[in-house]
């Protein structure tokens, strides 16, 4: 990934030294594994401590060579140990090392982006305490609909944030595993105890059965997690980049001393965080496509999907933590415009009162639905023609009134009955 979406800790998680020198623990914890069963002389194991090590660029120039990376590192290891590299990855195959250390990279990585939503769950839950009570027109298909809170609106995000939570962290167990099985799965130069004494060393689950790799439907479901996470992260973006247009205006991104809009209008200030975290969110998902795709290979393996993973581990991984860290700015910095809120609640003359008077009627009369509907609905359309206030005009029909009388039209104009549920709602999301 590109340095501008690089975050310093996941991007050095995932650099070429960082990949190999997983890769050593993983040859380390395999060796250990073996002195423990008495295979590899402890004082041999002692030297393999002490030396294990490589320089990268002697890897990259011996690979130059032998075209194949794993064996590029184990070279360059033994040159730097000596005799007793003979143990290292002994009964092993390049994908034991290599899927293993996909693993611990993975569930590396995967803290990074925890402790990420963690952080973005609990700027949207103080934003949703902040902003309880806050009445604001709610909109379907972009028409206003019937008031809603921004406290409401900041829990239902809140809520969608824990369950994509829950899934990342059902996906993060399924790749925290290792594998040291051999060349087929079948631990035919290897024992299994080996195998569950290095997962236990690396902080790995054993995968139960592998062939010579781990098979990639764990990996398609972390990376599918991702990517419906960052649908959950493009839904609340583009719900600011509306509610940021010129004509709505009821919350604006932060912004800065100094920042420019446009090179060619001065007077700019776009949603462009919101804007550039929907793009970056449309990657994530291209790449657990890539993911999918690498689940069906050919018997018990082929490398197909090593390519893919190359790119879409690194990148996937580094843009969720940028996606969640930039979101978690964009709120913390956001300006909420009460002013406007309010005006944008009165733009529509009243009209969102028009179920509240529809179902007095049914309440209080014995019309049927549809006459009582048709009622509501004639003098609805007259003032959205007109640019009337429904309230005043609602009072005004003589049919209305004459079956609905002033006290009751108080009680249903009274714009705090759209929130008299708001507490119990809070308390489902967030506990009493």
């Amino acid at each position: 990934m590109i340095d501008r979406y690089t975050r310093p800790e996941m991007g050095s998680l995932w650099t070429l030294e960082n990949r190999f020198r997983v890769w050593l623990e993983v040859e380390l914890a395999v060796c250990e594994a073996w002195t423990r069963l008495g295979v590899i002389p402890a004082a041999e194991m002692a030297e393999i401590r002490a030396k294990a090590d490589f320089d990268l660029p002697r890897i990259l120039e011996i690979e130059e060579r032998t075209r194949h990376d794993v064996i590029a590192f184990l070279t360059a290891v033994e040159e730097k140990v000596g005799p007793a590299a003979r143990f290292i990855h002994l009964g092993c195959t390049s994908s034991d090392i290599v899927d293993t250390a996909n693993g611990v990279l993975l569930d590396r990585a995967a803290r990074i982006i925890a402790r990420s939503l963690d952080e973005l769950l609990e700027t949207l839950k103080e934003m949703a305490h902040r902003h309880k009570g806050l009445l604001c027109m709610g909109r379907t298909h972009g028409i206003h609909a019937e008031p809603t809170s921004y406290g409401l609106k900041l829990a239902g995000f809140y809520a969608e944030m824990s369950r994509h939570k829950e899934r990342f962290a059902a996906a993060r167990q399924g790749v925290r595993v290792g594998k040291i099985s051999g060349a087929v799965g079948t631990y035919a130069h290897l024992n299994p105890e080996v195998e569950r004494l290095a997962c236990e060393i690396l902080g790995l689950e054993v995968d139960p059965i592998s062939t010579q790799i781990i098979q990639r439907d764990r990996h398609a479901a972390f990376f599918t997690a991702l990517a419906v996470l960052a649908g959950g992260v493009e839904r609340l973006c583009v719900e600011l980049r509306h509610l940021q247009r010129t004509e709505v205006l009821e919350v604006e991104e932060g912004f800065a001393e100094g920042q420019k809009g446009s090179s060619a209008m001065p007077h700019k200030r776009n949603p462009i965080s919101a804007e550039n975290l929907t793009g970056l969110s449309r990657l994530l998902r291209t790449n657990a496509v890539a993911a999918m795709e690498n689940q069906a290979l050919w018997h018990e393996r082929d490398i197909s999907h090593s390519s893919v993973e190359r790119v879409i581990m690194p990148d996937s991984t580094i843009l969720a933590d940028y996606v969640l860290s930039r979101l978690n700015g964009v709120l913390r910095r956001l300006r909420v415009i009460p002013a406007n809120i309010e005006r944008n609640l009165k733009g529509s003359c009243g009209l969102f009162y028009s179920q509240r008077v529809l179902m007095a009627l049914l309440e209080e009369t014995d019309l049927g639905r549809q006459q009582a509907y048709e009622m509501v609905q004639r003098v609805a359309m007259r003032c959205w023609e007109q640019g009337l206030q429904f309230p005043e005009q609602a009072r005004a029909d003589a049919d209305i009134a004459r079956l609905l009388p002033a006290g009751k039209l108080d009680e249903v104009f009274d714009s705090g009955y759209y929130l008299r549920h708001e507490d119990m709602i809070f308390n489902r999301v967030f506990g009493s």
